[in-house]
């Protein structure tokens, strides 16, 4: 087995519909500038309120990715 080293960035996900779509929309715009995504951690899940509802979710997420 080889080793690998990674690194990690932190990203805030945002989502009016719910936590899986914050999740994933952060990981797939992290994709875009960052390649060899390997796993990701929900540091925090947070939200806004407005008028007595939910108005956005919003995740802390931890990604690794491997180095080149």
């Amino acid at each position: 087995m080889s080793d690998h080293n990674y690194k990690i960035i932190e990203i805030v996900g945002s989502s009016t519909k719910s936590v899986d779509d914050a999740i994933r929309g952060a990981v797939k715009r992290a994709s875009e500038t960052v390649h060899n995504l390997g796993w990701f951690e929900v540091v925090e899940t947070r939200g806004h309120i407005e008028g007595g509802e939910v108005a956005h979710f919003q995740v802390h997420l931890k990604i690794g990715f491997t180095l080149d």
